[in-house]
């Protein structure tokens, strides 16, 4: 009986290490750059979002920035008052 405890314990012991995978952040080389916000775009911008994190993906061209949720940190597109995303080329 003591061999399937020795199992399940080395078992439980090796899935609690696997979720210590470090979180990427801004300092990896992943992470995409931070722009400086131009005044017609903080302007325009809704007021509850992070200036401060914004980037333009150059995938649509469009700004996004970090969500700082109570469980975890989401990209979200920067949008305006009426909700219409900021960006810098028109969708195509």
């Amino acid at each position: 009986m003591t061999r399937p405890m020795v199992f399940l314990t080395s078992s439980m012991i090796l899935l609690g290490l696997a979720a210590c995978e470090p979180v990427p952040t801004n300092g990896t080389a992943n992470a995409r750059p931070l722009v400086t916000v131009p005044e017609s775009v903080s302007s325009i911008a809704a007021p509850y979002q992070d200036l401060t994190t914004a980037r333009v993906r150059p995938e649509d061209g469009c700004y996004w920035y970090s969500h700082l949720g109570p469980v975890e940190t989401t990209e979200l597109p920067l949008r305006t008052a009426n909700g219409s995303p900021i960006c810098t080329r028109p969708a195509s």
